[in-house]
């Protein structure tokens, strides 16, 4: 009996990986069912649904040129066929229900989409919003300041040890000539 893909086969669970469980057919050869095809729903752990030794129900999805069989189990199951329901109906195709069916909103406001100033509309409720106070030219000029602030500090601090170094080196000198 030669493997072809679409086949369904019963096999005996030989072997469980992390990675899926390994299936051997009814000629003796092996094949592996991926954790992806094993069940429907999500699979963390193959032995949360399959031991060595399970007869299982198999759906030969693809036979590589190296001989390796992949199998599903999920794809082996028979179900209904269900045709697609499309998620939205187009324009002329009708509607579930008429609009004259559907419950009246209630008053709101007419509010203007956008601001007389350009912006976008305020939909907070509260204050409306104040335009940007920082542009990237206040805050290059802000940093340019602080930089400066900084380099002075610290020209200041490495100037006030260097005249204590050498106010302490005088007087050592001083104090050693004597």
């Amino acid at each position: 009996m030669s493997i072809e893909v679409g086949s369904k086969l019963e096999g005996k669970v030989t072997g469980i990986t992390h990675f899926g469980a390994f299936i051997e057919l009814p000629d003796g050869v092996t094949g592996l069912v991926h954790i992806s095809e094993i069940a429907d729903n999500y699979v963390k752990d193959v032995n949360e649904f399959l031991k060595v030794n399970d007869v299982v129900k198999v759906k030969v999805i693809n036979v590589e040129k190296d001989g390796k069989i992949g199998l599903s189990i999920k794809q082996a199951q028979d179900r209904p066929v269900e045709t697609p329901k499309p998620a939205f109906k187009r324009s002329g195709e009708g509607f579930d229900r008429p609009r004259s069916d559907r419950p009246d909103r209630p008053d709101r406001p007419n509010k203007p989409p956008f601001r007389s100033d350009g912006g976008r509309p305020n939909r907070g409720g509260g204050k409306p919003l104040a335009p940007r106070a920082n542009t990237f030219e206040d805050k290059v000029s802000k940093f340019l300041k602080d930089s400066e602030d900084r380099l002075t500090s610290l020209k200041r601090s490495t100037e006030s040890n260097a005249a204590a170094a050498e106010l302490a080196e005088v007087s050592y000198i001083r104090k050693n000539t004597e």
